[in-house]
């Protein structure tokens, strides 16, 4: 079985049921749809934002659609189809036809610009690029030089002259399932890397890896039919997508939410009873922060239903999961590790039943095994730390087109991360930082994590990003970024202070306020603050020991 049979058995058993919602609350809305798009839900006074559903029939209707329609035009097994759209209720839709027509899938960032669009389309070897309204002037700006083997392909209003309307051409596709054979070796989707050191690697995945990642995330969340999944991450990252298999899985409803204002999120949980919310640590922290200083209040949002808030894509500051435990001590929490590499989330996970550990990463997830490994490849003894490995039927096939990187980073059937993690005596797996932001400082190494999650719990700061910078007399020493609570002030001289805990080699150097980049899934982009801040003289650290 594949996962495109999730959704066909779940048109027929639960055809009428609502798969997914979307709200935008920018957007007031109130005109009824045409048949091509999706059933709408009038605002009403109490949630006054654009609101629309579809049930599991009307899902996998419009996938078998598209999937008719690239068949009869050529796309099938082992075509490329890419999908540039802002999160939506077609997401999901167009991404199940794609692999419904035996095509692979593969999702965009929707940051990218015109260059990185061009570069990931010819990576890919893309066929078609199926892109939304707000990605016209992009996606024209390199038309010419991509149209001639990538078909374009627009979804929305007023289709651009330089592309083929999506609703025109899917508007005499049958609506049957299509006659496609697929394996669960068959290649399935092409995801791309964060892009943080420069332009992405195509990460190729079969459908063994996602049809992996619905039981993987089921097994650890135990969504049941009843659960209602608020999905808020972008749908392009493995993340949000693995998150929401659960729900397939399930054949329970799951919510879109466009935007991450606080009041939002909470107000969707709210009105459409969520009790499964997937949270990034920056969104976690503008909740605890807008009820610190009453701007929201709890009584005016009806969150019994809420069961599980989880975190992953980014190390955890203990601090922040016990302020939150202290506004819903009724929730269960998890956390989850894992990589594009590896199908997303759940490699390793802490588990709701391990709120002891927080702090941890967790253990190996269903159906993983993990080790840590010295730089030759050894296994590390408990509470050494080591290069994190992770193995099972998530890996990914390979870098696509890309050998060289590929045979770097799996040997043996083991992926190696990059990230450097220890394991305590209890088998609980720590993430001390990734192998490339190690800072060596005088022949010591720092682990920024640790020393981010140090100053976290500082109740004056909202974010920290601790990197290396070049020094003329201990090679590097670590800086502070730092970005402040709003209306909140803070010295210099106080986080030194602060940092008197620490031990002395640990204590940054250098103290920067500033703004901390994150990118759409919650990882810092230390790249772009050691481009900021590294060009810089060499610092004299001879008088700041």
């Amino acid at each position: 079985m594949t996962i495109v049979h999730l959704l066909e058995k779940n048109a027929r058993e639960f055809g009428s049921d609502t798969a997914l919602v979307e709200i935008n609350p920018d957007q007031p809305e109130t005109r009824r749809l045409t048949w091509h798009e999706y059933e709408l839900v009038e605002p009403t006074p109490k949630v006054r934002s654009y609101r629309r559903e579809i049930s599991w029939a009307v899902f996998n209707e419009k996938s078998n659609r598209l999937a008719n329609m690239l068949l009869s035009n050529g796309i099938g097994k082992g075509k490329k189809v890419a999908i540039l759209l802002m999160n939506c209720i077609d997401w999901l839709p167009l991404y199940f036809g794609i692999l419904k027509a035996g095509a692979l899938a593969v999702p965009l960032n929707f940051r990218y610009s015109s260059d990185e669009i061009e570069y990931c389309l010819k990576l890919a070897e893309a066929d078609v690029l199926i892109f939304g309204p707000e990605f016209i002037g992009r996606v024209e700006a390199i038309a010419d030089k991509v149209s001639k083997s990538c078909a374009l392909i627009h979804l929305g209003a007023s289709c651009p002259a330089f592309a083929e309307d999506y609703n025109d051409l899917i508007s005499e596709s049958s609506a049957s399932f299509p006659e496609c054979e697929l394996e669960e070796s068959d290649d399935a989707a092409i995801y791309f890397s964060s892009g943080t050191t420069g332009f992405p690697k195509a990460i190729l995945h079969n459908h063994e890896s996602l049809i992996h990642a619905c039981y993987v995330e089921q097994a650890h969340h135990g969504q049941q039919k009843d659960d209602c999944f608020l999905c808020i991450p972008p749908l392009y990252h493995t993340g949000a997508k693995m998150h929401w298999f659960g729900s397939l899985l399930t054949g329970s409803k799951a919510v879109i939410l466009k935007g991450t204002a606080s009041k939002h999120i909470l107000s969707a949980a709210s009105d459409e009873q969520c009790t499964i919310v997937w949270l990034l640590v920056p969104w976690a922290q503008d909740i605890l922060n807008a009820l610190d200083s009453g701007e929201l209040r709890l009584e005016d949002f009806n969150l019994k239903k809420w069961r599980l808030m989880h975190i992953g894509a980014q190390p955890v500051p203990q601090s922040l999961i016990k302020r939150w435990l202290e506004y819903f001590p009724e929730q269960q929490y998890d956390t989850n590790y894992g990589l594009s590499e590896s199908i997303g989330p759940g490699a390793v996970h802490l588990g709701v039943e391990n709120i002891h550990k927080v702090g941890a990463i967790g253990v190996p997830g269903y159906g993983w095994q993990v080790k840590i490994v010295t730089p030759d490849g050894n296994e590390v003894e408990k509470g050494s730390v080591g290069e994190l490995c992770l193995k099972g039927p998530g890996v990914m096939t390979c870098y696509y087109r890309d050998p060289v990187a590929t045979a770097e980073s799996i040997k043996d059937g083991w992926l190696y991360t990059g990230d450097m993690a220890m394991q305590d005596e209890d088998g609980f797996i720590y993430l001390v930082d990734r192998k490339k932001d190690v800072i060596i400082t005088g022949g010591e190494n720092l682990y920024p994590v640790q020393i981010e999650n140090f100053l976290s719990s500082n109740s004056k700061i909202k974010d920290v990003a601790v990197i290396g910078l070049p020094d003329s007399r201990l090679g590097e020493i670590a800086a502070a970024i730092i970005e402040l609570k709003p209306g909140v002030t803070c010295t210099e001289q106080e986080i030194n202070d602060f940092c008197l805990e620490l031990p002395r080699y640990k204590r940054p150097r250098r103290i920067i306020f500033d703004f901390v980049p994150r990118n759409p899934t919650g990882k810092i982009e230390k790249p772009k603050l050691r481009k900021m801040y590294g060009g810089d003289c060499l610092v004299d650290s001879q008088n700041k020991s």
